[in-house]
């Protein structure tokens, strides 16, 4: 748990003040009782008004008092737990944004969006009782049970027989519900999953008529929590019956054995109104203990959850043992990217995180692959679906590490460069095109914050979105909705190549985004990319032969490794793969 008491420490002074005011109104409440037992025995029985009066107001002073102690403890309260749910989430979400895509693919979007919000709404609730019940209760059960043992130790044997079946219950309860609640938000996770890929795919679903299914299975998920919200239900709503019945029970058996004891001249009927007064605080006090359980229980299981991301480490970070920035941005060669005997698997990136690591289990999904790229080169890529594109690509930023082998940009192995170093060097349009919240032009300044208006413009020219951008009638300046949903896939993919281009990038990465493009933009994109990026390497990804076919080199892969390389002429010639990936579309085209 030290992972999160640390968020505690700015607000050391509120945690005194705000327990210590609780304490006191708690210190004060039990006066209450034996207030009132002089009222009853010395005001009342001697008819005696003035000190009735004098007794009430002091009974009234206390109880301001302790309202005004209870308010400054609340406001302790919230700022506490407030500032500590704020400060817990900016710190995961900054941790979130040093995971590498290993670590991200494990917990899943949903997952971690629930435990960012859901989570930590639950360890937030904890903290703030955690000021204002956690001393109070306890005390005054305490309290209450040394008053009363002053007031007739013979009748408090009762509550001390009574507290351990108390314990008890309390006990049994939370080791019933810890591990429910985690399961609880197990499923939690599992329905934000299913309504994060609805919302997401909901022009699919209608397409294909699937919407009763995904009801369905919608419906499925949400039943599986709901069962287990019921049974965690049923188990905390046994704390508060069970606790009334055995406190309620304590207190019948104070009034028959008190009514004994003052008959027979022991006790005085104050006392024994004093004695079921503390008694009844002592129940309430356990009731907020046992409700106190629930709510701690469930911000256990979800602290625990927190905590597994704080604990979860980057596989891939800056090596303190590597190049400086300085000489990393120096850093400069002919061949500007190299793959030498490269293999990379994503079951070991797993297994390596979860400590199980099997030899046999560790077939590379990619490689062994050695290609050599010149500065200022166009590389093509092709393959069929699952040949490991993407993969190979994705090896250069560094956004998943090499098995074996070692991937070289301007002849320096890219684990010695920092992350941030490295990426500078690389402009990334990925395949599925994303775009933010923002204008078209804040979208753009992605890739440059500082960008002024010519280099937006200009990236978007080359990409060939200065046109249709144009023709909208805010420019520039048009707001994009949620997504892109505003925009063509198109255009989207247009913008994000702007994106890239605006950063003047060493490397521009091109993963498979000309497929939304017709043929006539996807050939004049081509040319304005080769015509104005000076000495840029440019890697396109295609499914298209004719996207990659001028291409200075051209990588078939095939099944994780490189089936042929060389330009289109030669693998025309000998490369099998790529002479049936020609023909094919050659023979799509002529039947279209």
């Amino acid at each position: 748990m030290k992972q999160l008491t640390r968020f505690l420490k700015p607000y050391t002074k509120l945690l005194i003040i705000g327990p210590s005011f609780k304490l006191f109104e708690a210190i004060l409440e039990l006066f209450l009782p034996y207030f009132m037992s002089k009222v009853i025995d010395v005001g009342v029985a001697g008819r005696d008004k003035r000190y009735i009066l004098m007794m009430g107001g002091v009974m009234l002073g206390t109880a301001i008092i302790g309202i005004i102690c209870a308010l400054i403890c609340q406001y302790s309260a919230s700022l506490v737990s407030q500032g500590v749910g704020t400060d817990i989430r900016n710190a995961m979400f900054k941790h979130i944004g040093t995971l590498s895509n290993t670590e991200l693919d494990q917990f899943g979007t949903a997952s971690l969006i629930n435990r960012i919000t859901n989570d930590i709404n639950q360890v937030q609730l904890a903290v703030a009782m955690l000021i204002r019940l956690v001393i109070r209760a306890p005390f005054l059960c305490i309290g209450g049970l040394v008053m009363a043992f002053v007031l007739d130790v013979k009748l408090s044997v009762i509550m001390v027989i009574v507290l351990p079946v108390f314990v008890l219950i309390l006990f049994l309860t939370m080791m019933k519900t810890v591990p429910l609640y985690r399961a609880v938000q197990n499923k939690l996770d599992q329905i934000a999953l299913v309504l994060r890929e609805n919302l997401n795919g909901v022009r699919v679903i209608r397409a294909f008529a699937r919407t009763d299914y995904e009801s369905k299975r919608f419906g499925k998920r949400n039943r599986e929590y709901s069962d287990n919200a019921i049974l965690v239900g049923k188990v905390s709503a046994l704390l508060n019956p069970l606790t009334s019945l055995v406190m309620n029970l304590a207190i019948g058996a104070i009034i028959w054995f008190g009514g004994i004891r003052v008959n027979a001249g022991n006790m005085a009927t104050g006392e024994v109104i004093a004695f079921i007064g503390y008694v009844t605080q002592i129940l309430a006090a356990l009731i907020v203990i046992s409700n106190l359980v629930v709510i701690f229980t469930k911000a256990y299981a979800s602290a625990g959850r927190v905590i597994e991301v704080f604990e979860t480490k980057a596989s891939i970070v800056s090596t303190k043992d590597g190049m400086d920035s300085e000489k990393a941005e120096e850093a400069f060669s002919d061949i500007i990217v190299e793959f030498k005997d490269v293999s990379m698997s994503y079951k070991a990136h797993i297994n390596k995180e979860k400590e199980l690591l099997d030899a046999s289990d560790n077939s590379p999904d990619i490689g062994p692959i050695t290609f050599r790229v010149k500065r200022g080169e166009t590389i093509g890529i092709i393959g069929g679906t699952g040949s490991g594109k993407t993969s190979v690509i994705n090896l250069i930023p560094r956004f998943y590490d090499v098995s074996s082998g070692s991937v070289l940009v301007d002849g320096v192995d890219v684990r010695d460069y920092p992350l941030q170093t490295l990426r500078n060097k690389i402009g990334i349009v990925p395949q599925k095109s994303v775009l933010f919240s923002g204008t078209i032009s804040e979208n753009i300044r992605w890739g440059k914050i500082d960008a002024t208006e010519e280099e937006v413009r200009n990236a978007a020219k080359i990409a060939q979105a200065d046109e249709f951008i144009k023709e909208i009638p805010d420019g520039y300046e048009t707001r994009i909705l949620r997504g892109g949903v505003n925009v063509s896939g198109g255009q989207r993919q247009r913008i994000t190549i702007a994106r890239a281009l605006v950063r003047r990038p060493d490397i521009l990465i091109l993963d498979d985004s000309f497929n939304a493009l017709d043929f006539a933009t996807d050939a004049a994109l081509r040319k304005a990319i080769k015509r104005n990026t000076g000495e840029m390497t440019t890697f396109i990804v295609s499914q298209r032969a004719s996207t990659i076919k001028n291409a200075d080199q051209i990588l078939v892969m095939n099944e994780g490794e490189i089936a042929g390389i060389g330009k289109h002429e030669e693998l025309l010639m000998n490369c099998e793969v790529y002479k049936e990936i020609c023909q094919s579309q050659e023979m799509q085209k002529s039947e279209g």
